[in-house]
């Protein structure tokens, strides 16, 4: 059963062109790692727990950016549930997936709310490693673009909001 037309048509073409360049093995490789590291915001919470070891001064921002992270997460799940969109069906995906619902991308919204909250303490390698893990859910197509875009968009600001707290009621944004 094709749903593209539930599917805005640049939404589908956009992932069709994404996803036949992503075709180049190294690529493909480079996207299947992301996808596994990023799985259920992983790569995340180890780096905020790994963050929170190192930087002992901060320990406790390290934390709560880990929290907002997992918490931006477990947002999308339940978005996820809500909407219900189907997974793309006009390519094939590159990797499997644990769960068969496509909007938002929970990847994505892990990646963007580790991108602010780790971002805003100096980890200045997780917003280009936040942007790759996003263009990788098209890379190896298991979401649309607009998944991937609301993800994005439910982890900053979820990260943003809790930017007070994190810090320990010091507005740094």
């Amino acid at each position: 059963m094709d749903h593209h037309d539930d599917v805005p048509d640049l939404d589908h073409r956009i992932l069709t062109a994404i996803h036949a360049r992503g075709a180049a093995p190294r690529v493909a490789a480079a996207a299947r790692a992301l996808s596994l590291a990023g799985e259920h915001g992983a790569l995340w919470l180890a780096a905020g727990l790994a963050g929170a070891a190192v930087d002992r001064e901060r320990r406790g921002a390290w934390l709560r950016g880990t929290a907002l992270t997992a918490g931006a997460h477990l947002a999308s799940m339940g978005v996820k549930r809500l909407v219900r969109r189907p997974r793309p069906e006009h390519v094939e995906p590159l990797v499997r997936t644990a769960g068969r619902h496509s909007f938002p991308s929970s990847h994505a919204t892990s990646a963007a709310a580790a991108a602010v909250a780790f971002g805003a303490l100096g980890a200045h390698v997780v917003p280009p490693l936040a942007a790759a893990m996003c263009l990788s859910r098209l890379v190896v197509g298991v979401h649309y673009p607009s998944d991937v875009a609301a993800g994005a968009a439910l982890g900053a600001m979820t990260a943003r909001l809790g930017a007070r707290w994190m810090t320990g009621g010091r507005d740094h944004g």
